[in-house]
């Protein structure tokens, strides 16, 4: 599996309460998808653009365990990938079924706006401007099967675990 598309950049240290505020706890999905990044990319969620993907820097997702993994999954953007990713979000990432690597020294090769080529087979991200190829950490086949099931509930159901919703 691989994705191509448009770079959105943001820095180290994104907590959970700049991807999906506090307040919106009590909205609905679709009302969350309204709140994303409004706090630090006023505007972000009417330019991102289905298949397009997030490039972090180091302890992207810090904070709470709030869906913040889910409302990114629904932006429509195709994955991310970040030089290291706080363990709880990535580990909501897994659940929600929201595509994330690590990759160390991503957020330097990229500029915002560039076309990245992510591949969830190899494990790399390519810089289509630049031909630089990056090696990604791997993840184990649980994990991957479980995010590209659609999360958690989603494999349970396909599995014939739990009724379907």
């Amino acid at each position: 599996m691989e994705f191509i598309g448009k770079t959105w950049k943001f820095g180290d240290n994104i907590n959970t309460d700049l991807i999906l505020p506090g307040r919106a706890q009590l909205f609905t999905e679709e009302e969350q998808l309204r709140c994303v990044f409004e706090a630090n990319r006023p505007g972000w969620i009417n330019e991102v653009a289905e298949g397009d993907i997030l490039v972090g820097g180091q302890n992207f997702g810090m904070g709470s365990s709030r869906p913040a993994a889910r409302s990114l999954r629904n932006t429509g953007l195709a994955c991310m990938v970040a030089d290291s990713i706080n363990g709880l979000f990535y580990r909501n990432c897994v659940n929600w079924g929201f595509l994330a690597l690590e990759c160390d020294g991503v957020s330097n090769a990229f500029e915002e706006g560039d076309q990245a080529s992510v591949s969830f087979k190899d494990f790399t991200v390519k810089n289509l401007r630049t031909n630089s190829v990056l090696q990604a950490r791997g993840i184990p086949n649980v994990l991957l099967n479980t995010m590209t099931a659609g999360g958690v509930l989603p494999l349970l159901e396909s599995e014939g675990l739990i009724a379907p919703k």
